[in-house]
């Protein structure tokens, strides 16, 4: 987590892209130093910074010279977890798999080809002044602290979501462990009552039972939950992903509520001002 690392060797795998409904196969390569994360689709290389992300219903997209890549966050979220700065990632459709909903499955790929370290470095920053963005009564704030933590909340009208509220210190030292058992597991998750009209607005063509833990009303239509708060924790694993387009973690307390993808987004935009860095 404190230094500049890659993978040590190629991996790759195949699903479905939650959205699109299309089979889509990736490759994640060794990248080297100062590279960061970056996507190859076509003849397009598309970094995984601040300066390209764009809004999207549900996911976070990424769109350099007309060509975008969809959902990658959670890719993302766990090379930024297990410490990963430079990774190529090639694939040969514009939306990354949903797999099983989590982190998980490209947590154990990064694990199971190892890690190599290439330069040290601190990939927390020291946050000069408070940063807050908001929509309504959704936001996301970061307050400079000395350790970094996150807390999220949510609140959903189902009785078996309801309003949930996580909170999360990781030592730097532990960083990817706590992280792989804590937060990679954590799988998207959604209400049946919003299926028909996600699908209606050409989503979600790719969800199944497989990859999504659905809420109908008390209950959750395929049990059991890897956490009694897995969709807090699941919004949590997207933000990291989210905000690791800028490169670094804050070293801050960041407070989130009822934040979607596109609110991220512009979280890590105004981080990425106020630091000074090219967006």
């Amino acid at each position: 987590m404190l230094n500049q690392q890659t993978i040590a060797r190629p991996f790759s795998l195949s699903g479905i892209g939650l959205h699109s409904g299309e089979q889509v196969s990736v490759t994640v390569s060794p990248a080297p130093i100062d590279a960061g994360r970056y996507f190859i689709y076509g003849d397009t290389k598309i970094p995984a910074d601040t300066t390209v992300v764009s809004a999207s219903q549900l996911s976070t997209e990424l769109r350099h010279n007309g060509t975008g890549v969809r959902t990658v966050e959670h890719l993302l979220s766990a090379l930024f977890g297990m410490g990963i700065h430079n990774a190529c990632i090639e694939l040969d459709r514009p939306e990354l798999p949903i797999l099983d909903g989590s982190a998980l499955p490209w947590v154990a790929e990064i694990a199971k080809v190892g890690i190599t370290n290439q330069v040290d470095g601190d990939l927390l920053m020291l946050l000069a002044e408070t940063v807050t963005v908001r929509k309504g009564d959704s936001f996301v704030t970061a307050i400079p602290a000395d350790t970094l933590r996150f807390t999220y909340g949510i609140e959903f009208p189902s009785k078996a979501i309801g309003e949930q509220w996580f909170s999360w210190s990781p030592a730097i030292a532990d960083f990817s462990d706590r992280f792989v058992r804590e937060i990679a597991p954590a799988r998207t998750f959604t209400l049946s009552a919003y299926i028909d009209q996600m699908r209606a607005a050409g989503l979600i063509k790719g969800g199944s039972l497989e990859n999504a833990i659905v809420c109908d009303g008390d209950r959750w239509v395929n049990p059991p939950l890897r956490f009694e708060n897995e969709p807090c924790r699941h919004k949590l694993l997207d933000l990291i992903g989210d905000l690791s387009l800028l490169g670094f973690l804050p070293r801050a307390h960041i407070l989130a509520y009822k934040a979607s993808h596109n609110l991220h987004a512009e979280f890590a935009l105004a981080i990425a001002t106020k630091q000074g860095l090219k967006i």
